[in-house]
Parts: C-alpha cells; sequence; structure tokens
C-alpha cells in the first residue's frame, strides 16, 4: 500500500476517504471546500487552525468546516498515521437547521464522544477502502454528523477572528472565486475591490493568513479535484485551471493533496 491512498465509491459521491501513512510529509496552509474530519493513528501532530496552534494526540479526532484554513506537521517523524473523511456539503443540506449549524463550527473533540466518533470514521473508511456495500458507509456517516452536531461542553471549540468578517475581505475573495483560473494581478485587485493594492495585501494576510496569490492556487487546486474525478485529461484540467504546463500543476497539487494528479485519481474506487 502506498503511503497515501484515497478511497471512493461510485454510488457514494458525496464521500471520500483518506489514510495516510507517510510521517514526513507535512501540509501547507490549505481549505477544503467539503467537511473535513481527521482522525490521528498514530504519533501527534501540531495543528494550525485559523491562527491559532493545538497540539492533536494519538485517538483524537479533529474537524473542520468547508473554507476553513488548517495546517498540520507530524510532531515527530517516527511514527505518523492518520485518515481523513471528506463530506460534500450538498449532502449535508438535508440535516435540519438545529443540526447542521453546530457543524459550522470545527472541533477538537474530547472524552466519551472523541471515542464514539472515533469508531464512526473508521466505521465509514473501513466500509469505502473494504468495497462494502454503499449502505453500510453511509449509515455510519449518517451516525458520524449527528454525533459531531451534538453538544458536549469538553470539546474544544476554535475560535475564529473577526478579519474575514471585513467587506473588503469578502470582496476580494468573492473576485478570486470568480477568476481563479485568470492570471489575476495586485492593479485587477485594486480596481475591482476599491483599495490601494498595498493595503489590500495587508488586510487580506490579516484576515485570511495568507496573500491572495496563495488563496488563488487552493481555488485552483480545489476545482482540479472535483474535474479529476470526472476522468477529464489532466492537461486540460491543468490549463483550464490557469498553470502554465502539466508539470507546474502537478507539483502544485502535490504541495496540497499529498499525492499527484495521476495517483489521485488512480486510487481505490470498488
Amino acid at each position: 500500500m502506498t503511503n497515501v491512498t484515497f478511497y471512493r465509491n461510485e454510488h457514494l459521491p458525496f464521500l471520500e476517504a483518506k489514510r495516510c501513512t507517510r510521517s514526513d510529509l507535512a501540509y501547507q496552509k490549505h481549505f477544503h471546500e467539503e467537511y473535513s474530519i481527521g482522525l490521528i493513528d498514530e504519533g501527534e501532530t501540531e495543528a494550525w487552525c485559523d491562527g491559532h496552534a493545538y497540539r492533536v494526540e494519538t485517538g483524537r479526532a479533529i474537524s473542520f468546516p468547508p473554507g476553513m484554513l488548517h495546517a498540520c506537521r507530524p510532531a515527530s517523524l517516527d511514527s505518523w498515521k492518520y485518515k481523513m473523511l471528506f463530506i460534500k456539503p450538498e449532502w449535508l443540506d438535508q440535516l435540519e437547521p438545529a443540526m447542521a449549524e453546530p457543524l459550522r463550527i470545527p472541533f477538537l473533540l474530547e472524552g466519551h464522544k472523541n471515542q464514539y466518533c472515533r469508531r464512526l470514521i473508521n466505521q465509514v473508511a473501513d466500509a469505502l477502502a473494504g468495497a462494502d456495500e454503499p449502505l453500510a458507509a453511509e449509515s455510519a456517516a449518517v451516525e458520524l454528523i449527528y454525533a459531531l452536531a451534538s453538544r458536549n461542553t469538553l470539546d474544544l471549540e476554535h475560535p475564529s477572528g473577526p478579519g474575514c468578517e471585513q467587506p473588503y475581505i469578502r470582496r476580494i475573495q468573492e473576485y478570486l472565486h470568480a477568476h481563479y483560473h485568470e492570471r489575476i494581478t495586485l492593479q485587477r485587485l485594486e480596481e475591482a475591490v476599491g483599495v490601494s493594492k498595498f493595503h489590500l495585501i495587508r488586510l487580506f494576510k490579516k484576515g485570511t493568513h495568507m496573500p491572495p496569490h496563495a488563496y488563488q492556487n487552493l481555488l485552483r487546486i480545489n476545482h482540479a479535484k472535483a474535474e479529476l474525478l470526472k476522468r477529464r485529461p489532466i492537461a486540460d484540467i491543468a490549463a483550464e485551471t490557469g498553470y502554465y504546463d502539466q508539470s507546474h500543476f502537478s507539483k502544485a497539487f502535490f504541495k496540497i493533496v499529498g499525492v499527484t494528479p495521476q495517483r489521485y485519481v488512480s486510487t481505490r474506487m470498488p
């Protein structure tokens, strides 16, 4: 087995599992368009989340809502294994508002809730990896979401700063979402947002913890992931998302996802 593997089921297009056993793999700041749930199987990680640092030990589960910036680095290269589940927001739209609202809050789970969610995360991942009936994987995913949404006073809620609520930052993000595949200059952003490019950079980094070009690159990679699963040619996706060539695209993709585009699209699907 390779050190980073993705698992999917064609009957569950909203769900993806990832297993990593590569101890030297650290992820730079990034965000997912899916609701993401992680479980540390072995070792510890130094997790950074929206400007705050956490130590996540073996057996702990941590979750992030779509769009929340985070990063992780193994505390030791001796032992490092984890798994992730990615759930598309559209599937969660079926939840009642009272259940969906808590999922917008990122959690570092504690106590009995952590143990229960740990078991369900393993059930979902094992069902996808073992090519079980889709009913088994989705049923465990439903239980997991309800467990995560339940209130537990021991859970650590990651505080989020007010920066992204600033109108200028929202306008920059909206522009980047609409034009991420294009060659964007600071002059274009300045004209679109109505603020000096020098002030723009300072505002955006303060509010999002990254410069605009890094945010644009994450949008490109997230779009590429979705397009790769449609079995489209990698060269076409690289050009469509604004990369100079396929090699440049592959390097950028690996830094964010942990595998090459070729490996990502060829991973396990029953």
